[in-house]
């Protein structure tokens, strides 16, 4: 079971050989899950959790550590089964929302229902998905502004005013606000 981080942050780092983490991440097995996300409209820059960093430094990776983020920054709002599924595994979703330069991230169905309530003929681009060891599929909008989520949301759950508080209750207003790794 994973240890909850009092201060967990979140690295943007380069590597320059990307084929080093395939050959690198089975060995950290034993050590929990390593998760290395490449950001999104770049060639060689990932995001990665605290505990996939130090799997690396202990294993020897060569990386170039570009900049750090708080993930605390990242919100996740959880279905109830994602939060069962999911709960122990957040700075991996975190990971993969800062991967897509986005500043939150909720669960809006999981792969195989019928009715998802959204549309996605127009576009996946604002979606992703992760599977949890459980083995459901789950789908997740990113939002990069606050605004955002509350637009989608409040058409996606018909104004339900536990979403709506923790659409106020973002931390960053816009992805313009990550800390980035330039």
């Amino acid at each position: 079971m994973a240890t909850r981080r009092l201060m967990s942050r979140l690295y943007y780092f380069t590597i320059e050989d990307e084929s080093m983490l395939a050959e690198a991440f089975p060995q950290f097995e034993e050590e929990g899950i390593s998760i290395a996300y490449k950001v999104n409209d770049t060639d060689d820059v990932f995001v990665t959790t605290a505990d996939t960093r130090e799997a690396m430094d202990r294993h020897d990776v060569p990386y170039n550590l570009l900049a750090d983020e708080d993930s605390e920054l990242i919100a996740i709002y959880h279905t109830p089964l994602s939060r069962e599924e999911l709960g122990d595994h957040e700075d991996a979703l975190k990971a993969l929302t800062l991967a897509h330069s986005a500043i939150a991230i909720a669960c809006v169905g999981v792969n195989g229902e019928a009715d998802l309530g959204f549309d996605l003929q127009a576009g996946t681009e604002e979606y992703t998905y992760f599977t949890a060891p459980a083995g459901h599929t789950f789908i997740w909008r990113l939002f990069s502004s606050r605004d955002e989520a509350e637009d989608f949301l409040t058409k996606y759950s018909g104004e339900d005013k536990d979403v709506l508080a923790w659409v106020k209750a973002i931390p960053l207003a816009s992805a313009e606000e990550l800390t980035g790794y330039h």
